[in-house]
């Protein structure tokens, strides 16, 4: 008879770390929190945290980019649908990025510590998730010329100007500035402009 054994999943040490200081930065900002509270709160000793992270700001940018990544990929997804004129992509990209910084305004608090941490102290982390976003954008406008759908000469730079235009949007902590229907009507009119300005004229 063969023994059975239960394999238990191995937990990433970094994993938990990030989780409880999300947690911490959720609800306390991002100054407050210490290094001692974040490892307490992962299961960790406070000496065992730093063989993983040799300060707060290392697991602030870890964070962020985390965050980033799980933003993209969800930008992909919904862009990449079957079936989706350009027009659509677009104004998926634009009410998905709203929708991202709403929900993480509203998850989060205390993100615009956070947020001004990253923005100045790590700049490059912003700078790559600009670029990645130009690409996708780049992507639906290249695809809408492609079917003839969108007419336009400098996708590359379109993309960073259409861009730079939805950062309303996509900063969470713009979220208290207006309503969720104020927000959504603002998107849908530049949604509309947008649209207006890169389709093909017959």
């Amino acid at each position: 008879m063969k023994n059975t054994s239960l394999q238990l999943e191995k937990v990433n040490p970094t994993d938990t770390i990030l989780k409880a200081a999300v947690n911490r930065f959720s609800e306390y900002g991002y100054n407050k929190p210490t290094m001692i509270e974040i490892a307490k709160d992962a299961g960790m000793s406070a000496a065992n945290i730093y063989r993983y992270y040799k300060n707060k700001e290392e697991i602030a940018a870890a964070c962020a980019k985390g965050c980033f990544c799980e933003r993209l990929d969800i930008l992909k997804s919904v862009i990449r649908g079957a079936n989706l004129s350009a027009a659509e992509k677009l104004e998926k990209y634009v009410l998905t990025t709203l929708q991202r910084s709403q929900d993480m305004f509203i998850e989060n608090r205390k993100i615009d510590e956070l947020v001004m941490e990253i923005t100045k102290n790590r700049s490059d982390l912003v700078h790559d998730k600009i670029n990645n976003e130009n690409a996708l954008l780049a992507e639906i406008i290249a695809y809408g010329n492609q079917i003839g759908e969108f007419d336009v000469d400098d996708v590359i730079e379109s993309a960073a100007t259409i861009n730079s235009m939805l950062i309303l949007f996509d900063v969470p902590i713009f979220m208290p500035l207006f309503t969720k229907e104020e927000f959504e009507k603002k998107a849908h009119a530049v949604i509309k402009l947008l649209v207006t300005g890169l389709t093909k004229k017959d």
